[in-house]
């Protein structure tokens, strides 16, 4: 059985890769398009400034390669790993919800697993340190943010995980609702206190001057929001997808082994 559960979140994940680089090839990939554009025109600014020639550089993939090849194999084995690691832990939760109630419908567990998921994963750690297009951020300080990510992410996870353990364990004492209202409490106050000690950055360049001038703009502010509307959309859209495709193929295992079951008992009669 868990090999079948592995194979099924597998299946989701590579099903919700296709879906989630469609959407952002169409939505996501012209404001990274923008970005670039941006880029160029602040650094050719800056090489006059400096009085130099702006060096275009030499890339390795072109353009078209890396938005197409590039990020649909980047978007489907990232989709295909989340499935997976999906899959492992639909099928440890279910180990343990199933073995202390039977008649517990594990197409609801694994639709209540990714929505936590979500949360916990990508939700938070979004809300705390949303995605930048290219040309946001400064070189100097790629570590830092990359580990405040990291470490926010883990943490959250830790505490998802934590929450739902609570949630259990309350829900013979206090019943279903108030357990998961505390848990979800108790999870709350976690991740904001993480996020309160973990650095913040603001990025975001500005015009560049020479003297009064303005020479070149700051980053468009349209183009950073409409980045990060299409960024978390397509999440949701890839966790949604995942996650209805994953209870779908749950349902049906359920089917197949209740025919299975009353074909048995046919026989034995």
């Amino acid at each position: 059985m868990e090999r079948t559960f592995i194979g099924a979140g597998l299946l989701s994940g590579l099903v919700a890769g296709i879906v989630s680089f469609i959407f952002a090839r169409i939505f996501i990939e012209p404001r990274v398009a923008e970005a670039i554009d941006y880029e160029d025109i602040r650094s050719h600014a800056e090489s006059e400034l400096a009085g130099g020639a702006h060096d275009h550089g030499h890339e390795l993939f072109s353009r078209s390669v890396q938005e197409n090849i590039g990020a649909g194999v980047g978007t489907v084995v990232f989709a295909v790993a989340i499935g997976a690691l999906f899959a492992v832990a639909f099928t440890v939760a279910w180990a343990i919800i199933g073995r202390r109630r039977p008649e517990a419908d594990p197409r609801t567990l694994a639709a209540s697993l990714g929505g936590v998921a979500f949360v916990a994963v990508i939700g938070v750690p979004f809300f705390v340190y949303p995605p930048n297009p290219p040309a946001v951020g400064e070189e100097d300080t790629i570590g830092a943010r990359s580990g405040a990510y990291l470490t926010l992410t883990l943490v959250s996870i830790v505490l998802a995980v934590a929450a739902v353990v609570l949630a259990i364990w309350l829900s013979d004492r206090i019943g279903g609702l108030w357990a998961g209202a505390s848990a979800a409490v108790a999870y709350l106050v976690g991740v904001t206190i993480t996020s309160a000690l973990l650095p913040s950055f603001h990025e975001v360049p500005g015009p560049v001057m020479d003297g009064d001038r303005i020479v070149a703009p700051g980053f468009p502010g349209q183009v950073i929001a409409d980045y990060r509307v299409y960024a978390i959309a397509n999440q949701v859209l890839l966790w949604a997808v995942l996650t209805v495709v994953f209870v779908g193929l749950i349902g049906l295992m359920m089917r197949r082994t209740a025919a299975s079951a009353q074909r048995l008992e046919s026989v034995q009669a």
